[in-house]
């Protein structure tokens, strides 16, 4: 390739580097592993580039991170290595194993740039860390990348080596694990039931400061809409759904501490909480009727 080809190609790869960092980040719960994981993917697509052009990029990259980090997830578990704990580093290392990035684009994000913010911001924090943790490599990536990523279940079976249908199976697994009160070991169901009733107490007053004080800071708030991340910016949504707050009840869903919002007495919403370290670190709300009627919802025990 030209100079000129050679910076196109590196433009290119900037614009995905957010959120290949993110999935990494995701996967290897390290942001030094991430940024090496990013990294080889730049080398690998430079390679890639001079045998002709490489169509979906994105799509390309996010498959090349994910062999990546599966990769080093399973040399991770094959040395029997404790997973690494998730750091605070450069927002870009270039160059960490030994080769430089793309040319005079690698570096730090601006600032005053509010959709870098955003996307940087898109991190999972320690607490989902604690629970991904718990997951096999293959169920880690199936979850991360469909659950989190909306990456087909197609690509990813080509990732993992498998049909789409034991990709699936995987996703659905680690779904379980991350949403189960076992999936946390040390997990106290009292405790559980004890922080849904301050969240939804907090939330019927519209109580900022208490919601954050049942928050993980980092949380991870999905829907069928998206996912939200960060204390505050769920809180908020919290506080504005009040009124969906004032007709929830706190139960069991599919065996994990949640609350149902009812409608003439059939569910409408579900809020499914994966609690770590005593603080609310994934809320699952599913709206979707379909999916509602496939739950398993108990009220379960009084408070204690």
């Amino acid at each position: 390739m030209s100079r000129t080809d050679d910076d196109f190609l590196a433009e290119r790869f900037e614009a995905h580097r957010p959120r290949l960092r993110a999935v990494a980040h995701r996967m290897l719960g390290s942001v030094a592993e991430a940024d090496d994981a990013v990294q080889e993917a730049w080398f690998r697509l430079s390679r890639a580039a001079g045998s002709g052009r490489v169509e979906n990029l994105g799509g390309w990259l996010t498959t090349v991170v994910g062999r990546v980090c599966l990769d080093m997830l399973r040399s991770r578990k094959s040395r029997a290595e404790e997973p690494l704990e998730a750091d605070d580093g450069p927002t870009e290392r270039p160059g960490r194993t030994g080769h430089p990035g793309p040319t005079g684009l690698a570096g730090l994000a601006d600032p005053a740039d509010p959709e870098q913010d955003a996307l940087l911001a898109d991190t999972v924090g320690v607490a989902l860390l604690v629970v991904l943790d718990t997951l096999t490599p293959a169920e880690r990536l199936a979850f991360v990348l469909h659950d989190l990523f909306a990456v087909p279940f197609e690509e990813i079976a080509g990732i993992l080596g498998r049909n789409p249908a034991a990709a699936r199976q995987l996703a659905s697994r680690a779904r379980r694990r991350v949403r189960g009160p076992h999936g946390v070991p040390g997990a106290d169901p009292a405790r559980q039931r004890a922080l849904v009733d301050a969240f939804l107490a907090a939330a019927r007053a519209g109580d900022f400061d208490g919601l954050l004080k049942v928050l993980d800071p980092d949380v991870v708030a999905r829907s069928e809409l998206g996912v939200t991340t960060g204390a505050a910016a769920v809180a908020t949504g919290a506080t504005t759904y009040a009124r969906f707050a004032g007709a929830a009840v706190a139960a069991l869903v599919d065996g994990a501490p949640g609350a149902v919002v009812l409608a003439d007495g059939r569910p409408e919403r579900a809020l499914v909480f994966t609690v770590v370290r005593d603080r609310i670190a994934v809320l699952d709300i599913v709206t979707d009727p379909a999916r509602l009627a496939e739950l398993d919802l108990d009220p379960g025990p009084e408070p204690g």
